[in-house]
């Protein structure tokens, strides 16, 4: 399963540019653009995870890479998705198994590496970037996803933009883009943390955002040395100032008109079975 939050953060869902900038938002798009030097930028969301099934399905999307995760498995309608990817050209798997229900209509797999050989960050539901280090290294011929996706990128002809040798890198490049452009008007700025070296990159301590200003770190020893290698960064509460990341700068309340479930309990019936699968869940 991936990290649902980090991958929001990096924009990871169908619905969003990287940084938590806004496909529908011209300045944004511009802004990506420029600082990625990406001259083929998106002209609308992309396919959401029903939707895209729905895509192969029918043919309009011929090529899929699954990558953490199991769709045979978790999506809503197994028998739908198994058809999909039956009809599918080419469907590439990255997983941690051998074999699994998705596995069975990979025509490429390929072998990722799992949590505990993974090096990197990952970020919780408060905002709360960890680093993450791995404690095996990768077992055979296995590879980090990052590792795989640079790889080819390169056969693909961008090697130049997805050089990357160390997840350092990568995040460096990333918390810059949160500031880009930004001047205060988005929450998510790491930009504080875009100048970090490998060294302070291995050493980063827990780190909530939005941050307050940097506190520089005296000059000293004890400052430089490994066991105090971060940015000195003290964490905020977001909207603190009861100014909110909208036009207007006021929060934005909708009503709702409260709906019963279709089917409720009784004497007779006082239970409800639910499955565990909503419409839209796609984690196994």
């Amino acid at each position: 399963q991936p990290n649902a939050m980090g991958g929001r953060e990096v924009g990871g869902l169908a619905n969003m540019l990287a940084a938590h900038m806004d496909l529908e938002n011209p300045d944004h798009i511009s802004a990506v653009k420029t600082y990625w030097n990406a001259p083929v930028m998106p002209k609308g969301q992309g396919l959401k995870a029903v939707d895209l099934f729905n895509a192969i399905e029918s043919g309009k999307v011929k090529f899929v890479w699954i990558m953490g995760t199991s769709p045979v498995v978790s999506m809503p309608n197994r028998g739908q998705v198994e058809r999909a990817l039956s009809k599918c050209d080419m469907v590439v798997v990255s997983d941690i198994v051998e074999s699994n229900d998705t596995l069975n209509y990979a025509h490429i797999a390929l072998p990722a590496t799992g949590w505990s050989e993974k090096d990197g960050t990952v970020t919780n539901s408060e905002r709360r970037i960890s680093r993450q280090r791995g404690i095996l290294p990768p077992p055979g011929s296995a590879k980090h996803d990052w590792q795989i996706l640079c790889e080819v990128a390169g056969k693909m002809g961008f090697g130049e933009a997805f050089n990357f040798t160390h997840p350092s890198q990568i995040f460096c490049e990333y918390a810059g883009l949160t500031g880009y452009q930004n001047n205060g008007k988005r929450q998510l700025d790491l930009s504080p943390l875009q100048a970090l070296s490998e060294a302070q990159y291995n050493g980063l301590s827990p780190l909530q955002w939005p941050f307050h200003t940097v506190i520089r770190a005296e000059n000293t020893a004890s400052s430089n040395s490994k066991s105090n290698p971060n940015p000195r960064l003290t964490s905020k509460r977001p909207f603190e100032d009861k100014r909110f990341s909208t036009p207007s700068g006021k929060a934005k309340l909708i009503p709702v008109t409260y709906r019963a479930p279709l089917q409720v309990t009784s004497d007779a019936y006082p239970f409800v079975v639910n499955s565990g699968r909503a419409r839209d869940q796609w984690h196994t």
